[in-house]
């Protein structure tokens, strides 16, 4: 499916995704999940995440953690009085620097079970997609509609933490499937 570039496309695109990825988790063995994440032996699983992310949990904070990140965001610049810019990875991150975040949320949720990543996941699909309803198809995919998005459009920040985020974590649970089985 191509990037969604209209608010329809995005908010079906998001839930696709989200049911795509609840259903594969839905079926996944007793061994799939309980066997650890190890991609250390693949080459071309160089990325950071893929040494990161141990379980079934690991992915869905990241993915959690990911749309806080955006509900934040939005809700600063949104009703930020004075013209202040606020940007969407916290400090002291920057895009360069963001694998060091997405350490940090990972080491803060190694308490948190599966259980509590699901509900958290669901709850904040809910408010993501509650969000992106609120605005018009113009404020979403208008580049440089708000400042605070600098040369992009708002939807595209809706887009990478929904829709391509949930393909993302598909594409680590079908590789740790081949691993498994």
């Amino acid at each position: 499916m191509p990037r969604p570039r209209n608010k329809q496309d995005m908010l079906l695109a998001a839930q696709e995704g989200y049911d795509k990825l609840f259903a594969f988790i839905n079926e996944m063995t007793d061994k799939e999940m309980n066997t650890p994440f190890d991609f250390s032996d693949d080459p071309q699983k160089s990325e950071a995440h893929w040494q990161r992310d141990k379980n079934l949990r690991d992915v869905l904070i990241h993915l959690y953690e990911w749309q806080r990140l955006l509900l934040r965001f939005v809700e600063k610049n949104y009703t930020s009085a004075g013209g202040i810019v606020f940007p969407f990875l916290p400090e002291p991150y920057n895009w360069k620097t963001y694998g060091d975040m997405n350490r940090v949320l990972w080491q803060q949720h190694q308490q948190t079970t599966l259980d509590e990543a699901t509900s958290m996941l669901a709850d904040s699909h809910r408010k993501v997609l509650a969000l992106a309803e609120s605005f018009s198809n113009e404020q979403l995919f208008t580049k440089k509609f708000y400042r605070w998005t600098g040369t992009s459009d708002l939807g595209s920040y809706f887009v990478s933490t929904l829709s391509s985020h949930y393909d993302w974590a598909l594409k680590k649970l079908k590789a740790h499937r081949k691993k498994v089985m």
